[in-house]
């Protein structure tokens, strides 16, 4: 908008230059005013009132949410079994209870406009990564990474180790341990429970099990192991062991849950119940945001699909009731993703593993 000084020495300019011969037309293009605007400007009271937008009188928004609206999202976000949970888990719980109140993006501006919108827990906010394109999973048990992180005790120096196996396609823990050291004894035990957990022996296509360059992971029993369960090896590129963006993800969700001991476990056992528990939640109550909120063992047991169409309905009967507030779009976490990549294909190098030596030792 031109204030209404501007629009007086404007005019004032443009009437000296017509004074002197100039044309209005080459007046306009110099001053990058159209001529149509000059003339309204030349008004009776154009140089009076100045513009009128922004006093106009606009009527309310058909759109906009009412106070008893947000006033409700307010409620239901500092209930207790949301106050720790942000706005793009709440819709969906809500929607799988059949509830429906305001999208994602007004759950944030109204916590946002009421100075309650905060980053939570003790982990820095994520940064968005390009998505990978390499291995890739159509269903569960196609595609499995683990790896191992260490677990703090009271005694310094002293760590606990944490075995760890998820299913790529659900992100569903299928496999773990808790030992007091790290053994490739260990690792073998775990990854043999897991394969005969699943059932992933008498499957046609194997199944690829992917790793870190970690020695326990690559030593021969290992190996010998997973040849004897029909299992295919993959390992990250050559020199960079920390390529398993799956597996370390879910160390970083194990870590900074809040009841995670800063201080370390007192001894082997309470690291184990501690584990034991958190698998529990993670498979059973945790909303993953990388499947569509739905929890992990939901993914792997195909029941998301009946989650996920319920939920879906639930928005679209939202969507009937004000049309005008989702704008032909739909919320982004009710539809079902069909394939799971694992790893860039520039990070990568998967190597074949010579399953005659393997079995050998294995016998």
């Amino acid at each position: 908008m031109t204030s209404l000084e501007d629009r007086q020495a404007i005019l004032s300019a443009a009437e000296e230059a017509r004074e002197q011969g100039a044309r209005l037309s080459a007046i306009c293009e110099v001053i990058g005013v159209d001529r149509r605007t000059l003339q309204r400007w030349s008004g009776p009271e154009a140089l009076t009132r100045g513009d009128a937008r922004p006093t106009a009188q606009r009527p309310p928004q058909a759109s906009r949410l009412s106070e008893g609206e947000r006033a409700a999202i307010l409620e239901v976000a500092n209930q207790p079994e949301y106050a720790d949970v942000p706005p793009t888990r709440i819709v969906p719980m809500l929607a799988d209870q059949g509830e429906y109140i305001a999208s994602e993006s007004s759950f944030y501006r109204v916590l946002r406009d009421a100075d309650q919108l905060k980053h939570r827990g003790r982990a820095r906010e994520s940064v968005k990564q390009r998505p990978p394109t390499t291995h890739v999973a159509t269903a569960p048990n196609e595609l499995w990474c683990w790896d191992m992180t260490f677990l703090p005790t009271r005694v310094i120096g002293q760590w606990f180790y944490l075995y760890l196996i998820l299913d790529v396609f659900s992100r569903k823990i299928v496999g773990w341990e808790v030992h007091d050291s790290d053994d490739a004894d260990h690792a073998a035990r775990v990854v043999k429970r897991a394969a005969l957990t699943e059932g992933v022996a008498g499957y046609r296509n194997k199944l690829v099990l992917h790793g870190d360059n970690g020695s326990t992971l690559k030593a021969t029993t290992v190996l010998a192991m997973l040849n004897w369960l029909g299992i295919n090896p993959s390992y990250s590129r050559p020199r960079v062991s920390n390529d398993n963006a799956f597996a370390e993800a879910t160390f970083k969700t194990v870590k900074y849950r809040p009841e995670f001991p800063k201080r370390g476990f007192n001894d082997l056992d309470e690291a184990r119940r501690w584990a034991a528990d958190f698998v529990r939640w993670y498979n059973y109550e945790h909303r993953h945001s990388g499947i569509s909120y739905v929890t992990p063992n939901e993914r792997h047991t195909g029941e998301d699909i009946a989650v996920l169409a319920a939920r879906h309905a639930v928005y679209q009967q939202a969507k009937a009731r004000h049309p005008n507030r989702w704008r032909g779009r739909d919320t982004r976490n009710w539809d079902r993703a069909d394939s799971v990549t694992l790893n860039p294909e520039r990070d990568v190098v998967c190597r074949t593993v010579d399953h005659e030596m393997a079995a050998k030792h294995f016998a």
